[in-house]
């Protein structure tokens, strides 16, 4: 299952890379606000239950494509951008097998705990 799992998310960072390709941005601002969603790490100073919620804002898929869809309604490429970069950070985060946190603690996910051989 897990390699589905890759597989699934695979497609949707290719879908992300393809949606910001028609965005008129130069590459190197993709590359630069990659690690921008990862701000939501920040939460985990303060405590576990603030962590999650924090990190999970910043990589919530449907987040991501609620940004998006208004981007495109209004029309607003900034929109349109952020809702990108949140999805394909996540995709990518998923490919490395790092899911939506549980308050528990960071290496608890919705895709089982990090670091641990499933």
């Amino acid at each position: 299952m897990k390699t589905t799992i890759q597989l699934e998310e695979i497609a949707m960072l290719g879908l992300g890379i393809y949606a910001f390709s028609l965005l008129p941005y130069s590459w190197w601002l993709f590359l630069a606000l990659f690690l921008v969603p990862d701000i939501g790490m920040i939460g985990y100073v303060i405590n576990s239950k603030f962590g999650a919620l924090s990190y999970n804002i910043f990589h919530h898929k449907g987040l991501a494509i609620i940004i998006y869809g208004i981007g495109i309604s209004i029309p607003n490429e900034t929109l349109q951008l952020s809702g990108i970069i949140l999805f394909v950070r996540s995709a990518f985060d998923r490919i490395l097998g790092y899911g939506l946190k549980y308050e528990k603690g960071f290496k608890f996910t919705h895709l089982g705990e990090i670091g641990k051989k499933s």
